[in-house]
């Protein structure tokens, strides 16, 4: 196997992965990281589908870790303090 083979191969499975944990995600685990987008329509879930295959590495590890993402900011932590 040359080096160009392992390298499609590798890539084709980790689309397979994404293939395969997209529909579930968007189906039904999106609500576990933004509770608005559980409430998204079909064509939102349809619009977000490539990306959750491309990016499922970090969908996965954003369901690991659990709750809403804590955004920091100046702002955001100046507001916080009063």
């Amino acid at each position: 196997m040359s080096a160009l083979d392992a390298a499609m191969w590798s890539v084709g499975a980790y689309l397979a992965v994404g293939a395969l944990f997209a529909p579930l995600f968007v189906t039904r685990l999106v609500g576990r990281i933004d509770p608005d987008a559980a409430h998204g329509s079909w064509g939102f879930r349809l619009a977000i589908l490539p990306g959750v295959v491309a990016l499922w590495p970090w969908m996965v590890a954003r369901l690991i870790r659990g709750g809403e993402p804590r955004e920091h900011g100046p702002h955001l932590d100046a507001a916080s303090k009063r």
